[in-house]
């Protein structure tokens, strides 16, 4: 069928119509699809998407390939066919497959960021790239009844991009970056900022961060889940809830700093439901704004699958 890719309205281009299947029993799959990063065996990404496929009745595969930045280009082209549908993205690599998409939808084009490509049916134009983890953060943080109005965001990486647009959707009006480099977090609020919005960039440590913790409402930590356990943070952090997108292990050693204290942590494990929704939107039909036939039972087939 022919569709416009999002984010592009004069762009059209040939995509394949997903194969369907009553039952997948036994069947060789007809389309692949991977996640690709590095770390990357912790993933759950593959047994959540494969209970996704059982349940729509998809004779699709999804595995798992370790991969740096400078080894996307290389990937992707050698992937170009033999049945590659497309791949979801994780760190290190979502910045340059933005660089590498060749179209893009909205949400990608604001934040410069990709963690997800659909293959094309053109040569010249081979892969799309969505952002997924804008909304897939914004639906946990809403599915979770979590006040979004003054977020502290630690880490200013490709992750920390989505979470200070998902905070924005949920209607944060004061957002902090905070990150081991400053700069880094001042270039974000430098790039993102808005008139009539507040926010502001400061370094990751417990000075720094007293004059924002009084009154923050949610944490959203984009740090690795190691990386946590060692902050040392100001006490009046903890009364906010901790939106940690690390999930495995659980509870993350931020989690358990959080715990300690007396504070609630969430674990990012609905947040990876919430964005393989929309992946899976983008995988069967192309479009993350367009729920698909038989959506809410392998949303719940994902659920159990973790």
């Amino acid at each position: 069928a022919e569709r416009v890719v999002p984010g592009e309205p004069r762009a059209r281009v040939l995509m394949r119509a997903p194969t369907v299947t009553t039952d997948t029993a036994g069947e060789a799959p007809t389309e692949h699809l991977a996640v690709l990063g590095s770390p990357i065996a912790h993933s759950k990404s593959p047994a959540i998407h494969a209970a996704a496929y059982r349940e729509l009745g998809l004779a699709w595969s999804y595995g798992r390939a370790e991969l740096v930045a400078d080894e996307l280009e290389a990937f992707l082209q050698a992937h170009l066919h033999g049945g590659w549908r497309g791949f979801s993205l994780t760190m290190p690599l979502k910045n340059e497959a933005f660089r590498l998409a060749a179209l893009h939808d909205p949400v990608a084009l604001e934040s410069g960021v990709v963690n997800t490509l659909l293959r094309l049916d053109s040569e010249r134009q081979p892969w799309a790239g969505f952002n997924t983890d804008v909304g897939g953060l914004a639906a946990a943080i809403a599915r979770a009844d979590l006040d979004a109005s003054r977020t502290v965001i630690l880490g200013a990486g490709a992750t920390a991009v989505s979470a200070l647009l998902a905070a924005r959707d949920r209607g944060a009006d004061r957002v902090t970056i905070a990150a081991r480099r400053p700069e880094a977090a001042s270039a974000l609020t430098d790039r993102f900022r808005r008139p009539g919005s507040h926010l502001e960039g400061v370094g990751l440590g417990e000075e720094e961060l007293r004059d924002v913790a009084e009154g923050a409402t949610l944490v959203i930590s984009t740090l690795p889940g190691a990386a946590g356990g060692a902050l040392q943070l100001p006490r009046e952090l903890f009364a906010a809830a901790l939106f940690d997108v690390a999930y495995d292990p659980w509870p993350s050693p931020l989690a358990e700093l959080w715990r300690v204290h007396g504070g609630v942590a969430r674990a990012g494990s609905e947040m990876l439901i919430e964005q393989a929704r929309l992946q899976l939107r983008i995988f069967v039909a192309g479009d993350p704004g367009a729920p698909i036939p038989g959506e809410e039972a392998a949303v719940e087939a994902m659920r159990r699958s973790i």
